[in-house]
């Protein structure tokens, strides 16, 4: 009984199931998510799954050009990427919003809460209308 507690190979175990255990319903909750909001946006739900595809899909959804994508790859740039990135996200979370035909205020709570805010943008009664936005206008 004393050895379980002083091998560390068992508390390794103990604290990536406990990991494991906290994020799985956050992964659950953002894919459930993002598949309701790609189906409402009328593309394939399913695309949530696959990496860069969904990146986009998501950009389609957006009504970005097909190189925006590109920009999501700054974040391999130390430091500055990642303040790229962060811009990047918060204009595309207010086009988002706009495209579902909520506020800007509400494209703020995306980014800055977007756990909260994609399922309550996926699972409630706001409507995808892809004219609502300008291709080529930045929000």
């Amino acid at each position: 009984m004393n050895d379980f507690f002083l091998n560390p190979l068992h508390w390794i175990g103990i604290i990536t199931a406990s990991f494991a255990l906290a994020f799985l319903p956050i992964v659950l909750v953002s894919i459930f998510a993002g598949w309701q909001l790609f189906s409402k946006a009328e593309q394939p739900g399913w695309a949530i799954l696959i990496p860069f595809y969904n990146i986009y899909i998501y950009t389609q959804v957006i009504r970005r050009p097909d190189w925006w994508i590109l920009l999501y790859f700054l974040g391999a740039v130390p430091f500055f990427g990642a303040l790229g990135v962060a811009f990047l996200f918060l204009i595309d979370s207010l086009r988002l919003a706009k495209v579902f035909g909520k506020s800007t205020e509400f494209g703020v709570g995306l980014f800055l809460l977007n756990l909260i805010f994609l399922p309550i943008l996926a699972f409630g009664k706001s409507d995808y209308d892809r004219y609502r936005v300008i291709e080529g206008e930045l929000i």
